[in-house]
């Protein structure tokens, strides 16, 4: 026996099983999401790096690109693969590190997962990234590179460049 329209209507309005909350990795995409824009290091606001920040794709790839001078840099390139969230990045060393999103407090963690272009896992490479953005105004972007001799850490305070575009009629 069909339903009823008016049970079938009220079938749709109450779901059985209400929708599942958003995974961590959904969750932490869509927070890195909020790095659109250009930055610089606020401890150093004469230098010429900018990290720029955008999105494509049909705002499904967050893509982070450093340059100096105007001179691209580095590019790391951040995806969902299902339930996964993926951060690629591609370095100048010609390597392309792939470092997957760990559940980290407080924060977004990566660590390295493979990577192409690597002929030892001595090799310098990115091996792990982390983002605190607890402070919107002032991210902390982490990094580790690692080689065979050892790991090197370093931490960038991030801040935004002003906005110089004209204003827009």
């Amino acid at each position: 026996m069909p339903l009823s329209p008016l049970f079938a209507a009220a079938a749709l309005a109450f779901p059985l099983h209400p929708p599942a909350p958003p995974s961590p990795a959904t969750t932490s995409f869509a927070q890195l999401k909020t790095l659109v824009g250009t930055w610089r290091d606020a401890g150093n606001a004469g230098s010429p790096l900018r990290i720029r920040f955008y999105l494509t794709a049909g705002n499904s790839v967050l893509v982070e690109e450093w340059t100096a001078r105007g001179r691209q840099h580095s590019m790391t390139v951040y995806h969902r693969d299902g339930m996964a969230l993926l951060a690629t990045h591609y370095c100048p060393k010609g390597n392309q590190p792939r470092m997957a999103y760990q559940p980290a407090s407080p924060g977004i963690r990566f660590t390295f997962r493979d990577a192409t272009n690597m002929e030892h896992a001595a090799d310098s490479h990115q091996h792990e990234l982390a983002f605190d953005l607890s402070d919107p105004a002032r991210p902390v972007r982490s990094e580790v590179y690692r080689s065979g001799e050892g790991d090197e850490p370093d931490r960038l305070v991030l801040e935004r460049v002003p906005d110089t575009a004209p204003a827009r009629p």
